[in-house]
């Protein structure tokens, strides 16, 4: 449970236009839809599919790093990794069984099927969008894991999208879809309040000294 003595507490040490900002944008935030993101080797696409992310309201991204490493790079996040959480994962087998555990279907985006475009994509459970390596695209692993495909409808020469590009696309449209519907995609009280929480921690940069005086007095 949620400290909310704690909250009230460290809330007064941020502007109340910054507590309204929080709770304004929690209230556009889901996990009902996730990304996950497999061995992309350029620092630059990881982190601006986290912007994303963070800008259509996907509050846990998932980041496979088995063959390159960590591969967020802050700058190009523009500290959109504040406010989205982000899970690492050593090899794409344990992010799927994590996902699946969770509820999740798994959804590999792919170019070369034509399964479901994504204005037929109906988001009516908990899905994760797979996006793959830049030359490879998704591993056959999730290929034969998944439980559908979708691909964005393109009518040029070019057969595929950069993932930053083909993320966006699709997020901005699911996530609006996802609203329209009126589903229980919105975190839930509990959650809206730990992240409120977090958000508040790291808005304040003597939290460690704040904190301290807290629990001093308890």
């Amino acid at each position: 449970m949620v400290d909310q003595q704690l909250l009230t507490y460290l809330e007064d040490f941020i502007s109340i236009e910054r507590k309204e900002r929080f709770i304004k944008i929690l209230e556009e935030r889901t996990k009902f839809l996730t990304v996950a993101i497999e061995d992309v080797f350029q620092l630059h696409n990881t982190s601006a599919v986290i912007r994303s992310c963070e800008v259509f309201g996907i509050q846990t991204a998932h980041v496979i790093e088995d063959r390159f490493g960590e591969r967020l790079d802050k700058n190009i996040a523009m500290g959109a990794q504040q406010w989205v959480d982000v899970a690492r994962y050593e090899n794409t087998r344990s992010c799927i069984s994590h996902l699946r555990g969770e509820g999740y279907q798994i959804i590999a985006t792919t170019p070369y099927n034509d399964s479901c475009l994504l204005e037929d994509f109906e988001i009516d459970k908990k899905t994760a969008l797979f996006f793959g390596t830049e030359k490879e695209g998704l591993s056959e692993e999730v290929m034969q894991e998944a439980d559908g495909f979708l691909k964005i409808p393109m009518v040029g020469f070019t057969e595929s999208l950069n993932i930053s590009v083909s993320a966006a696309i699709l997020l901005q449209h699911l996530t609006s879809k996802l609203k329209s519907q009126g589903s229980q995609w919105q975190l839930s009280e509990v959650e809206k309040l730990d992240k409120r929480l977090d958000w508040t921690k790291k808005s304040i940069k003597s939290i460690d000294d704040i904190l301290g005086r807290y629990y001093g007095k308890i």
